[in-house]
């Protein structure tokens, strides 16, 4: 992969945990990778409990409506990435 440069979000989460900053990029573009890849796959979800989840979801074929024409089209099935907040998450939003 290409070399990426560290975010604020790195030097955060590097100064909370005492770490360096090179050390913390390298976690978080291992946890990208590995993130891309379950959603990818498909047979597996990526958990952070109580934060997030990551996992491939899937949408049905449907019938759809040229906003144009009016005609009506049928769409394809599809497969998506879905994002899940968890329930710590969710509470540190709600307040």
């Amino acid at each position: 992969m290409a070399r990426r440069c560290p975010t604020p979000g790195v030097a955060a989460v590097a100064g909370k945990a005492g770490v360096a900053e090179a050390d913390t990029d390298k976690v978080r573009a291992a946890f990208e990778d590995v993130g891309f890849d379950v959603v990818a796959d498909g047979k597996d979800k990526l958990s952070l409990p109580g934060f997030l989840t990551f996992e491939q979801g899937t949408r049905a074929a449907r019938q759809g409506r040229n906003s144009a024409t009016g005609e009506t089209i049928q769409i394809g099935a599809a497969k998506t990435a879905k994002v899940t907040a968890g329930s710590k998450l969710k509470a540190a939003a709600a307040g």
